[in-house]
């Protein structure tokens, strides 16, 4: 790959063999069928990525390592906002409902959780009560007013939308940012913080 795939990314070429053997049978059969892993954040030795393998129900997670040179297809969420069309599902027609507003952003957004799994490999993912996972990429500070001024757009959404902004210091939820307290839980590769700047490069860790 031409750049180091980024948390949220989906990969596809990790074989069942390079899982550890301890691994639960249900992690096998998702590769063996050809599914994606999700890239996750976490310090790993040069030449792997952190992953993680997604099973049918929400308590079959599964972190692990995938080798660099594996890595086949890559798919992130910002090319997943192409050709979306309405469904059903309160999180489909959400983000039908909330595409013009994030494009007038003028950031990089896309589409992660299970309904950007799915809009990625037509596996139903999603159901009726599953939140709409949003990422936008933030390298300049966005302002608290205008944070809160987003939330209220996704607020008014027919389901939950959680939306993480996307640093270049780490990932913080929109939510956060929008709430009235003074430091907020950054989210990096060595862990996550409270910090009081999520776009400085030196954060005060609590």
């Amino acid at each position: 790959m031409h750049d180091r795939p980024c948390p949220h990314d989906l990969l596809w070429g990790m074989s069942p063999a390079q899982l550890p053997a301890d691994a639960p049978a249900w992690a096998r059969q998702v590769l063996e069928a050809g599914q994606p892993v999700v890239v996750r954040r976490a310090m790993v030795a040069s030449g792997q990525i952190a992953v993680g393998i997604r099973g049918a129900s929400r308590d079959q997670r599964y972190a692990t390592l995938m080798p660099m040179d594996s890595v086949r297809r890559r798919v992130r969420p910002e090319e997943l906002i192409e050709g979306v069309q309405a469904g059903d599902l309160p999180p489909l027609r959400a983000l039908v409902q909330l595409m013009p507003a994030m494009d007038e952003l003028g950031l990089d957004w896309g589409i992660t959780g299970s309904v950007g799994y799915q809009l990625a490999t037509g596996i139903p993912a999603a159901h009726a009560n599953s939140d709409l996972d949003l990422l936008v990429r933030a390298p300049r500070a966005i302002t608290r007013p205008s944070a809160r001024e987003l939330l209220r757009l996704l607020d008014a959404a027919p389901c939950r939308v959680d939306l993480q902004l996307e640093t270049p210091a780490g990932a913080i939820a929109l939510r956060e940012w929008a709430g009235d307290s003074d430091r907020v839980l950054l989210k990096c590769p060595t862990g996550a913080r409270l910090v009081a700047d999520p776009w400085a490069r030196a954060e005060q860790v609590a």
